[in-house]
């Protein structure tokens, strides 16, 4: 496959300085850019399909439209229409930046994109990040198969590992295969230094011009895995890797090698390396965050293989959020590789055939996605593992909620039952009780808890833990609680403190309770 032929924008603090003064200008802006188009427009952009919002652009004469129309939609605009809506760059500067090409100097001449650019908006701990980030243009807007050194933007992968990741201030943070470097911006915002490595140079000058554009400082470095930071240790480790799982054969058929996905490696490898290296290089109290696929053998939990993993001596927290069969993912990166049956019929079936036979092969029956945390204790201690399957929906940015169990696991972690005892815990107000029962019936048959953030998380205590996390308002300590419900129920109090508190750990942990600062006794 041909490698992309222009090289990534560049420009000097000046230049980027009034390119975002001008995107500013312009309001180029997601908000705006749905006004601009409309609703209906805007849902068909979702679904990969330009022209609803380029007839919508068209109409119109603001300076986000040509904007639009330009980077994201691949019209070509004159250079009268880009020098106003980027009056102190204008046509000449943009393409002095690597941005445009223009097919003269007159100022009804066409200016074309060279690259896609757009405004992006995200909310995390840290507050709302607002950016323009540039990548390869895409299929959407050329209309032709990616490169094999195409620079992805921001898909949703991407989004995924920006909104999952805990936003704690941190010292020094890596982002393993930045790619346009979207997970460094968002690094940067509550890291001291930021290190941006990626196998691509392309890849990291996109990153260099967005960091840039951004008025961000990142030390970009060159080369595969971890290699570029040997004997380097950090206190958050990010990183959306090339995770695909793509047999050789499928290569053979004509299948291109994208290297924002592919890791050239056999099998799910290259995660598994990822994830049993990393702890060496995270700091006393460092995380690491990734993304992943892991295959699924005939016979063998994944839980298992997956755990097999893991780096002795961390924590660690595994969350497999969906599993496709072999055909699915077949599917899925052949459409994603520019591979369609009705281009190439014989290559299309050729290449998923290689898949299927590899799959068959290997025993490999499903393959998983999900997110992999991995964590260095900072006090001495056994460390905690938990693998879990977690399909249903969550509520995204869940970056808090992740800072926030291992906030809970770290106090937790301290306290024997006695310290825990005294502990004042609330409930969440994200959670509410549920009560199932066929009509007519006083009692009810089911009795659950469901959790409205975090993980979404359903539990089914028995009816004195419920009746605990019910009188959880942060006056009364847990050991209080116990006595009480000891009280009512004539039982004794042990027992009760038996059930109650390792329910409370738990109902902690998953953010069910959280903790009340800490007061005096009530009435002293």
């Amino acid at each position: 496959m041909t490698s992309s032929a222009s090289p990534p924008p560049a420009g000097d603090r000046a230049a980027l300085e009034a390119l975002r003064r001008d995107l500013e200008g312009a309001d180029f802006t997601l908000e705006n850019v749905g006004a601009l188009v409309g609703d209906i427009a805007s849902a068909a952009l979702h679904r990969e399909q330009r022209l609803p919002a380029l007839l919508a652009a068209r109409r119109q004469d603001h300076p986000a439209a040509v904007l639009l129309r330009l980077f994201m939609l691949g019209d070509h605009v004159t250079r009268a229409e880009l020098d106003r809506a980027l009056p102190a760059t204008g046509a000449a500067g943009a393409a002095r930046l690597g941005l445009v090409r223009t097919a003269g100097e007159a100022d009804g001449d066409a200016a074309g994109a060279v690259v896609d650019l757009r405004p992006y908006a995200a909310a995390d701990a840290a507050g709302t990040a607002r950016w323009w980030v540039a990548s390869d243009l895409g299929e959407l807007a050329t209309g032709a198969v990616l490169h094999a050194d195409h620079v992805l933007g921001i898909g949703g992968a991407s989004l995924t590992l920006a909104q999952v990741t805990a936003r704690t201030p941190r010292r020094r943070t890596l982002d393993l295969g930045t790619g346009c470097g979207v997970q460094a911006l968002h690094a940067a915002r509550h890291s001291e230094h930021v290190v941006a490595t990626d196998l691509s140079a392309r890849a990291l000058g996109f990153a260099a011009f967005n960091a840039g554009l951004a008025g961000v400082d990142l030390d970009l470095r060159e080369g595969s895995m971890l290699g570029p930071v040997a004997g380097e240790t950090f206190d958050l480790v990010v990183s959306n890797p090339p995770f695909v799982i793509t047999p050789a054969a499928a290569y053979d058929a004509g299948l291109p090698l994208m290297e924002y996905r592919d890791g050239g490696r056999g099998g799910d490898d290259l995660v598994q390396d990822l994830v049993s290296a990393v702890g060496e290089h995270l700091a006393p109290g460092g995380v690491a965050q990734l993304l992943g696929n892991w295959e699924h053998h005939t016979g063998e939990d994944w839980r298992e293989r997956v755990g097999a993993w893991l780096p002795a001596g961390c924590d660690a927290w595994v969350v497999e959020r969906e599993v496709q069969d072999p055909a699915e993912y077949a599917e899925l990166w052949l459409r994603d590789g520019g591979m369609r049956p009705e281009l190439d019929r014989a290559g299309y079936e050729a290449a998923y055939a290689a898949w299927l036979a590899d799959f068959e092969a290997r025993g490999v029956d499903g393959v998983g996605f999900g997110y992999v945390l991995v964590q260095r204790p900072a006090t001495a201690r056994s460390p905690w593992r938990r693998l879990e399957e977690v399909t249903g929906p969550v509520r995204q940015p869940l970056g808090p909620h992740v800072a926030q169990v291992l906030a809970a696991r770290e106090r937790l972690a301290e306290l024997d039952d006695a310290a825990l005892a005294d502990l004042r815990p609330v409930r969440s107000p994200d959670v509410t009780e549920e009560h199932h029962l066929t009509p007519g019936d006083a009692d009810p048959q089911i009795l659950q808890l469901r959790q409205g953030g975090g993980l979404g998380r359903v539990m089914r205590p028995g009816t004195l833990v419920a009746g605990a996390v019910g009188a959880c308002d942060g006056e009364l300590t847990l050991g209080q609680i116990a006595r009480a419900l000891a009280a009512l129920l004539e039982v004794p109090a042990d027992d009760v403190a038996a059930e109650l508190l390792p329910a409370a750990r738990e109902l902690l942990v998953d953010g069910f309770l959280h903790l009340a600062q800490a007061g005096p006794e009530p009435g002293t």
